[in-house]
């Protein structure tokens, strides 16, 4: 298998380069990555639905990655409950080496293929849930393990690869594949197919969030407000959708301690 993330770089003697065209190449390479997601719309479209009906009926979601792909997973497991107010274990980021290995890579975690079924099975993994595999290469034995092992168990699978033809594409019942070519600098994908990746879970959440009612207008009704800026936020939100004073926002945001309970209770 040829692996399109670890072609060559079309750029050359990097290191002979000023840090404006450093930047300049950069960023032209970065600019490709919305239109090569825009692709992935109708298989990112079809997971997403599916993700939705397992959820109303109280399955969680779970993303597993090694290194820059387990890290854009946690992270996106992470601000599920603080953006829209959904409780703690219903998405779950699972990263090879554990938590060490979000700050400090962990050697040779990727390549155990039996770990990640056990981190799952920690979590109580069901056929109720639903699994994303991520990984840029396609080939991570972390992930091929924990895929092979959920589909055998009758879990939804999906996955997040930027290479045609990658093992974990067969692995998943809603493949997401965006190619978004060579890197920049040759096999960083913490890149392109970094960014990509990030993209891509941002829709996955964020559009699950708002299909499942966690979202009223455009606005984060059910977020928890977590510091002054956020409070401040809810306040002005209540304030926009009831036209009550600053002071009665105020008020009904700290009586009911959530910006959707405290426009409910406006008479």
């Amino acid at each position: 298998m040829t692996r399109i993330t670890e072609k060559d770089s079309p750029y050359r003697h990097l290191e002979k380069m000023s840090t404006g065209e450093i930047l300049g190449h950069i960023n032209h390479e970065d600019q490709s990555v919305p239109l090569r997601v825009k692709e992935c719309i109708p298989a990112i479209e079809k997971l997403v639905d599916d993700i939705v009906i397992r959820m109303v009926d109280g399955g969680r979601l779970f993303y597993i990655g090694a290194g820059t792909s387990g890290r854009l997973g946690i992270l996106d497991a992470s601000e599920c409950p603080p953006t829209f107010g959904v409780e703690h274990g219903r998405v779950i980021g699972i990263i090879a080496g554990g938590d060490d290995a979000i700050r400090k890579a962990q050697e040779f975690a990727e390549d155990d293929t039996t770990q990640a079924w056990s981190d799952l099975l920690a979590h109580d993994i069901n056929s109720t849930d639903i699994l994303i595999g991520i990984a840029a290469s396609g080939t991570t034995p972390y992930v091929i393990g924990g895929l092979t092992q959920a589909r055998s168990h009758g879990i939804l699978t999906g996955c997040i690869t930027c290479n045609t033809d990658a093992p974990i594409i067969a692995l998943a019942d809603h493949p997401i594949v965006c190619v978004v070519g060579p890197e920049f600098l040759t096999g960083s994908t913490r890149m392109k197919a970094g960014t990509a990746q990030k993209l891509i879970l941002n829709m996955i959440s964020t559009a699950t969030m708002i299909r499942l009612g966690r979202v009223e207008d455009n606005k984060m009704v059910d977020m928890l407000l977590t510091n002054n800026k956020l409070v401040e936020r809810g306040t002005r939100m209540i304030m926009e959708k009831t036209g009550c004073s600053s002071t009665v926002a105020s008020a009904l945001l700290e009586k009911h301690g959530s910006v959707r309970k405290a426009i409910a209770s406006f008479p």
